[in-house]
């Protein structure tokens, strides 16, 4: 009789501090994985910048090559057309 009062009291108890527990350990595992999503977020969007900015000096200097191109195209064009037109 008293081995059964003293295994109730026991597992009274641990039902008690359980949900004290799991209260605890419950708001760390909610604060460590709103740490981490806003980590991760943090992350992607700096990614994401960085990504952006390369495509954007990718398409600078892709346009400042055709543009450069397409004038030393133009002025050989016009200096070839000058010279057989002085030389006729």
């Amino acid at each position: 009789m008293n081995c059964c009062v003293e295994v109730e009291v026991e597992i009274l108890w641990y039902r008690i501090s359980l949900p004290n527990t799991l209260g605890w350990s419950s708001l760390v595992v909610v604060v460590i994985v709103v740490v981490v999503v806003v980590v991760v977020v943090v992350v992607v969007v700096i990614a994401v910048v960085v990504l952006v900015l390369v495509v954007a000096i990718v398409v600078v200097v892709v346009v400042v090559v055709v543009v450069v191109v397409v004038v030393v195209v133009v002025v050989v064009v016009v200096v070839v057309v000058v010279v057989v037109v002085l030389i006729d």
